[in-house]
């Protein structure tokens, strides 16, 4: 890949990732070769790169566009996450990870709840998505090698989590957290069977809330 096919993948890859470009928004290549300051080349070719990642599909008649998930392809994603993280949930107990990172990300996701009540919630819900990626990756990167976390990357950076968090009750992301703090404790306890059975937990709740929400945000489109 090129220097300018690099530049213009990560910088959609990141519009995707943040929610600038919501699913189903169309990618012109020569609107997009326009706005990154690069030929339509590049541009292309990442386009290129971001389907085979699974962030963008083309459709016939319209073109690339960001991917939309039906329900059966929600039900599809978390079925891999739940049984991939959970994999390396039970190989981070069993290998060791960072147990101090991973509690001060914990502590710092707690401290956002506040702010949904003092009206920065979409603040307070990206935040909370960004150190939740990171407490997964740790786990990620501590349970497998170069094969695992990438593959759990590519399974989870479909846009969901960002999704989902904007579709918690206070009661869900406290839930969500409670999940954490024992994720953090199976894992410094070494138990790999508890850290299966945790981290399999909190991913099928969160595709529960996941499926919960969708129908209403079909019917408001």
């Amino acid at each position: 890949m090129s220097q300018a096919a690099a530049r213009a993948y990560r910088a959609l890859r990141e519009d995707i990732l943040n929610g600038l470009r919501p699913a189903g928004t169309r990618l012109r290549e020569e609107q997009l070769a326009e706005e990154y300051g690069l030929s339509r080349t590049p541009v292309r070719e990442a386009i290129r790169r971001l389907q085979a990642d699974g962030l963008v599909q083309v459709v016939p008649n319209r073109g690339a566009e960001v991917v939309s998930l039906s329900p059966e392809d929600t039900e599809e994603i978390f079925g891999l996450r739940s049984m991939l993280e959970s994999y390396a949930a039970r190989n981070a107990a069993l290998r060791g990870a960072d147990v101090t990172r991973l509690r001060e990300l914990c502590e710092a996701m707690e401290q956002q709840i506040a702010r949904l009540d003092e009206g920065a919630a979409d603040e307070a819900h990206d935040e909370i998505t960004r150190l939740n990626m990171e407490f997964h990756r740790v786990i990620h990167e501590a349970g497998g090698r170069r094969l695992l976390p990438e593959l759990l990357s590519r399974v989870i950076e479909v846009p969901l989590v960002r999704r989902t968090f904007h579709q918690y009750s206070t009661a869900e992301l406290n839930r969500s957290f409670t999940q954490h703090r024992e994720l953090a404790d199976a894992i410094a306890a070494g138990d790999g069977d508890w850290a299966h059975a945790v981290m399999q937990s909190h991913v099928l709740a969160a595709r529960a809330t996941l499926l919960r929400s969708e129908p209403d945000e079909e019917e408001t489109q």
